[in-house]
């Protein structure tokens, strides 16, 4: 909605100030679930997404505004020119930046799933939780193989 505002209807400040409530809406999704487990709900993978979109929104918030309002001016809108593309170590590096924001969203959703554990109080209720947080866990160590690679074979452009 808030890149639509923006650029199809022309009014910036209304698709900034859209964009910028994606965090404080995954806050009121986490309090919701919150309040849900406290009141005996028994927690379901759903209740854990609303912990991982909270961390994605901060750790990746600008960088993935920043690269969807680059594709919708292009594709969408057709303007601008087209993203460009990265190779070698300026894919490396900029992958690995990813990477860096990737953990910042880890240790976000994964401290607001460790206290939604800690605070319903019964690990019966929450092993969905638990089990995302460690499916995460190793989706964070396969990406930081995946960002080191990239130093050891470096993305090549298409011949």
């Amino acid at each position: 909605m808030g890149l639509t505002a923006r650029y199809l209807f022309k009014r910036k400040k209304l698709g900034l100030l859209l964009l910028a409530l994606t965090p404080l809406i995954d806050l009121i999704l986490v309090v919701a679930t919150g309040v849900d487990l406290m009141r005996g709900a028994t927690a379901t993978q759903a209740h854990a997404l609303a912990a991982v979109y909270i961390g994605v929104s901060i750790g990746f918030g600008k960088s993935m505004i920043q690269w969807a309002d680059e594709r919708f001016l292009y594709y969408v809108v057709k303007q601008g020119s087209k993203p460009a593309k990265r190779y070698g170590m300026e894919y490396a590096k900029h992958y690995f930046s990813g990477w860096l924001r990737h953990v910042a969203a880890y240790l976000i959703g994964a401290a607001l799933l460790v206290g939604l554990v800690f605070l319903v109080g019964a690990p019966s209720r929450t092993e969905a939780l638990s089990g995302i947080l460690q499916i995460w866990s190793l989706v964070l160590g396969i990406d930081f193989l995946i960002a080191i690679s990239h130093f050891i074979w470096p993305k090549r452009a298409k011949a």
